[in-house]
């Protein structure tokens, strides 16, 4: 496993319990990209990451890399461009179709039938496959395992109280060699209710227990 690991010196605050009740259902999530409540997207993208990508990726070609709560993140058509394949997840179908349509990539749609009402949206060159459905919902889909996962914006948007459960979502989709590169963002929790919502280190830790100095590279944005 890779133990390189990225990130940087930020104050971590003490008080982590005051927003271990907040919620957001799906259909609030969809609701913010109906109204066009998308100022976690990123336009062009993940300066720090586009920055270091070619150091995390070695060199390597045919990288397996998900996205987990993709949205229509930019840096999808970043990996693919270099070969790799990218798969995502994401509840929003019109997060989706606005991502392929931004990007300029034809692509097809079919349902899932794993998942009742669910859809997967492949881009014609068969490099890109989007699935329009809960995270939790996407480990009966079977897809196999992958060589990275690029997590922004997902672990700090999922509700706290669903914080384990996807986390050991995101450890059954990786395979023996990996790497988990992880944005969280450092503020004082007491004073935005989030999302996204303040993860501390020691978080982390519980989480992903020994991958986080194995497999996992942190990032952190103030």
């Amino acid at each position: 496993m890779d133990s390189s690991r990225t990130s940087l010196d930020i104050e971590e605050y003490s008080d982590t319990e005051v927003q271990k009740n907040q919620v957001l259902t799906l259909e609030e999530w969809q609701d913010k990209w109906v109204n066009g409540k998308t100022a976690f997207h990123l336009e062009q993208g993940h300066q720090l990451l586009k920055k270091h990508l070619d150091t995390f990726l070695k060199g390597k070609s045919g990288l397996r890399v998900f996205f987990p709560l993709c949205g229509k993140a930019v840096e999808m058509k970043w990996f693919a461009n270099r070969g790799h394949s990218v798969v995502g997840v994401e509840i929003s179908e019109l997060g989706i179709r606005e991502f392929f349509t931004e990007q300029n990539l034809s692509y097809t749609e079919e349902p899932i039938t794993e998942i009742p009402g669910a859809k997967v949206f492949k881009s014609s060159s068969g490099n890109i496959s989007l699935y329009c459905c809960s995270i939790f919902d996407f480990p009966r889909t079977n897809i196999g395992k992958f060589d990275m996962i690029w997590d922004r914006g997902a672990l700090v948007a999922v509700n706290p109280g669903d914080r384990k459960r996807y986390a050991d979502t995101m450890l059954s989709l990786l395979g023996k060699k990996f790497q988990y590169l992880l944005c969280v963002f450092s503020y004082d929790p007491t004073k935005h209710p989030g999302p996204p919502f303040y993860v501390p280190h020691a978080e982390i830790e519980r989480l992903f227990g020994k991958f986080v100095d194995l497999g996992c590279n942190l990032i952190k944005s103030s």
